[in-house]
Formats: structure tokens, sequence, C-alpha cells
């Protein structure tokens, strides 16, 4: 029998110029304690993110991106962060910060299981294709 289960999310933000607090979302962070599951899913869109800011480094943003998703799977290519447990990377990567990357509050669901709910967030909160259902 399935049973529901919380789990936690955030959307992974490039924001440029902090000051003016304009972002768009490269991705999601999924989080859930009873399915020991941790996973993130990043694109970088380089069209848009040069139409609002022409000079911003996309190579340094796509590498910081594909760290969040390393850092998640525990790739210890990924530095001292990536061997923490899950619960300690989750928490380390939603950390607030003032730099580029940033990611938004942390907001909570139910599931019974976490196959597709980093794919689904994803087509709602980041892609330009919208999830029609």
């Amino acid at each position: 029998m399935l049973t529901n289960a919380s789990f936690d999310y955030a959307v992974l933000r490039v924001v440029p110029r902090v000051e003016r607090q304009e972002f768009i979302n490269i991705g999601v962070i999924v989080f859930c304690l009873e399915h020991r599951f941790l996973e993130a899913k990043v694109e970088v869109d380089e069209a848009r993110l040069r139409a609002l800011w022409p000079g911003l480094d996309v190579d340094l943003v796509r590498r910081h991106a594909e760290s969040v998703a390393k850092i998640c799977a525990g790739d210890e290519t990924a530095g001292p962060i990536a061997s923490l447990s899950q619960r300690e990377r989750f928490h380390w990567l939603i950390s607030p910060r003032s730099t580029v990357m940033q990611t938004s509050p942390v907001h909570t669901g139910v599931c019974t299981q976490c196959k597709g709910i980093v794919d689904r967030l994803f087509r709602q909160l980041v892609s330009s294709e919208q999830d029609a259902g």
C-alpha cells in the first residue's frame, strides 16, 4: 500500500543584479526524507539570460547549476558538500544567499512516490513549455 509522504522543493534562480531583485528560474531541487530522495533538474537558457543581462557570465552560471545537480546526486566530484547526508545537502543548497545563484523559499507538497515530481515541477516553474495538465 502506498502512503503519503511530504516533500520539500525550492526553485533555483539566477539573480544577476541582486539589488534589482530580478531573476530567471533555471531549476528545481526536490527533497523527500521518507523516500530518501534528493534530486535537482537544471537548464540554463543562455538566450533568455543574455536578453536580460548581456554581460552575464553564462558559462559560470552553467557550472554552478551543474554543481547543484551533482551535489544532490552525491557526486564526489562536487566537493565535500556532496558527501553530507541528503538532508544536510538540501539545507545547504537552499540556505539564503546574496549571490547570482539563489533559491526560492521552500515549498511543501505531498506524494506517494517521487518519480515524476522533479519533471512536473520543472515544467510548471522553469520551462518555457508549460504543463498542460
